[in-house]
């Protein structure tokens, strides 16, 4: 695990909207956050993008909906969409 961290330290990608712009995107903070969760630090991820753990939620959600097809799943997916939406812009709002 430590292996596969050091790797996704060492890679990650730059964000072109802020290399270009100078501003940075809706994005801005996944890859740090995503890394902050693999080593466990739960709150330091979610300071860093809000909305990783729901959007992993939602993705997870959605796979097992696909397999069992609840019966509002559907509409339960719509919500978690909502959701990260608004946490998505809400973060960027805050860090602009």
């Amino acid at each position: 695990m430590e292996t596969l961290i050091n790797q996704l330290e060492s890679s990650t990608l730059k964000c072109p909207g802020k290399e270009l712009i100078g501003l940075n995107c809706l994005g801005c903070g996944l890859q740090r956050s995503f890394i902050l969760l693999l080593k466990g630090n739960l709150i330091d991820s979610f300071l860093m993008y809000p909305a990783l753990i729901p959007i992993i939620i939602m993705f997870v959600y959605l796979i097992v909906h696909l397999f069992l097809n609840f019966k509002k799943g559907a509409k339960t997916l719509q919500y978690f969409y909502l959701l990260n939406t608004i946490l998505i812009i809400a973060n960027y709002i805050i860090k602009f």
